[in-house]
């Protein structure tokens, strides 16, 4: 699955945003920034790996930016930028 850049979310509290580019090797890849990292940055990165390849992407480089967001942010976050970045609408 081809994959171009694509943000999504905010850096307001409650909530996280998402890059997501290309990557060069196998694999996702992701580089998470968060306060809360040390208690839920492996729950944060289960939620980001699981979102995305339930949506079949399966390589990519994704940076996260968390500022205390619930799973169900995470998820739309991730879906959002997914969508803009494969232009495959999940929603239909």
């Amino acid at each position: 699955m081809e994959i171009k850049n694509a943000v999504a979310g905010t850096l307001e509290s409650g909530d996280i945003q998402v890059m997501i580019a290309p990557s060069e090797s196998k694999g996702l890849h992701i580089d998470l920034e968060s306060s809360v990292a040390f208690q839920f940055g492996e729950q944060i990165k289960k939620v980001i790996t699981e979102t995305l390849t339930g949506l079949g992407i399966e390589d990519a480089q994704v940076k996260a930016s968390d500022k205390g967001a619930l799973d169900c942010t995470i998820r739309a976050r991730v879906t959002a930028a997914a969508v803009r970045a494969t232009g495959k609408d999940v929603w239909k």
